[in-house]
């Protein structure tokens, strides 16, 4: 059974040049570090899952909406302005209907827009000039980011042209812990790396070297990308003009266009990292161990209904690397409670909260890897 992929700033203007298009600018986040004596199997198995969200989870967004949310930028005279984060309902609008198209796809991630910044885990700013881009996946929870701080930007005006929607799904594709398809290792591509830097010096990204580096011709670690093939109609791929790809030749003359929206391969791996989920769960009971039969990057979900209110133990058994995330559920919405991963440790995923006997819970969890298949279970006491 196959596995699955992963980071942010992004495209968009004119999709015949190139040269005259604002790209996304993915935050430099530092990479995790394995030890490199463990068996390479499981360390990709661990980087190919490693920003993924489990599947169920519900992402809340929040689009800032104080006179307050904003930045004072520098100017080149010495001076400085004032530039908001906030925008125009046509805009938002845009955003939405990219979230929708990701939703639509029967995927077993959600979408939820928020009023306040505190229930959010995805913060959206429009500051103009800041580029467009998102944080990686998990990211945007794990480094910790403030609730005063967004997690995405649109740097230009999506409803300047028709490419705007394709920005925010791009940027998305980011939050669930898709990276660039460009820089996709198994992409064969060569570039004409000085045309490449001279191209992104200029407006409208006006990149230096490094930016244009981690942005361009970076390749991602084999290791955290799925399967073997490149899809350059993805929407995680720029468009780039003629005479900056040497290799593949065909893309040296005509460039690379994608096509605009999610590619039939963007579909298939959404789902295969999110499928839709099941309609109920088998119950945890206090004290009964339940086995966890998962290939790698599957996921088992569990319901729980405490027969006492207490403080209980939950914990995984077995040689393997997961993580587990326990809800608990309020007006019909799951909302996160706590979570463990164990990735890349050698201990077991635990969790330790006091649990109602009048509430649902559900717990989920899903398997990066296992050292003997059918031997590992889960216990709650």
């Amino acid at each position: 059974m196959s596995i699955i992929q992963t980071s942010i700033k992004e495209k968009i203007t004119s999709k015949s040049e190139t040269s005259s298009s604002n790209f996304c600018d993915l935050p430099d986040v530092p990479e995790r570090t394995l030890n490199p004596n463990m068996d390479p199997h499981r360390i990709q198995l661990i980087l190919i899952l490693d920003k993924k969200w489990v599947n169920g989870t519900i992402l809340h967004y929040y689009f800032f909406d104080k006179d307050s949310d904003g930045r004072e930028r520098r100017l080149s005279n010495g001076s400085s302005e004032w530039i908001t984060w906030t925008t125009n309902e046509r805009e938002k609008e845009i955003v939405r209907n990219a979230f929708d198209t990701w939703k639509n796809q029967s995927i077993g991630i959600d979408f939820k827009e928020v009023d306040t910044r505190e229930e959010a885990e995805i913060r959206i700013g429009f500051m103009r000039g800041d580029g467009s881009w998102s944080y990686l996946g998990r990211d945007i929870i794990d480094i910790g980011i403030g609730r005063d701080e967004r997690t995405m930007n649109f740097g230009w005006d999506l409803t300047r042209n028709t490419n705007g929607l394709d920005t925010a799904i791009h940027e998305i594709g980011h939050t669930l812990g898709f990276p660039h398809e460009h820089q996709n290792p198994n992409s064969g591509i060569i570039w004409d790396e000085e045309a490449v830097y001279r191209a992104l010096s200029n407006p409208p990204n006006n990149w230096n070297r490094e930016k244009t580096y981690h942005n361009i011709i970076r390749k991602i670690d084999p290791d955290s990308i799925q399967g073997s093939s490149w899809d350059p109609e993805s929407v995680m791929h720029y468009p780039f003009h003629p005479g900056l790809i040497l290799e593949p030749s065909e893309y040296n003359i005509n460039g690379i266009t994608p096509s605009g929206g999610l590619s039939e391969r963007d579909k298939i791996w959404v789902r295969t990292f999110y499928p839709p989920l099941e309609e109920s769960y088998p119950e945890l009971k206090a004290f009964e161990s339940a086995k966890l039969v998962l290939f790698p990057g599957e996921q088992q979900n569990f319901a729980i209904k405490p027969n006492a209110s207490r403080r209980y133990n939950i914990r995984t058994f077995g040689n393997s690397d997961t993580v587990m995330v326990l809800f608990e559920e309020a007006n019909g919405e799951l909302l996160f409670l706590e979570g463990s991963d164990d990735s890349g440790m050698d201990e077991n995923a635990k969790i330790r909260c006091r649990l109602r006997k009048d509430r649902k819970y559900v717990l989920r969890i899903r398997m990066y890897f296992e050292d003997s298949a059918g031997e590992t279970a889960v216990m709650m006491w």
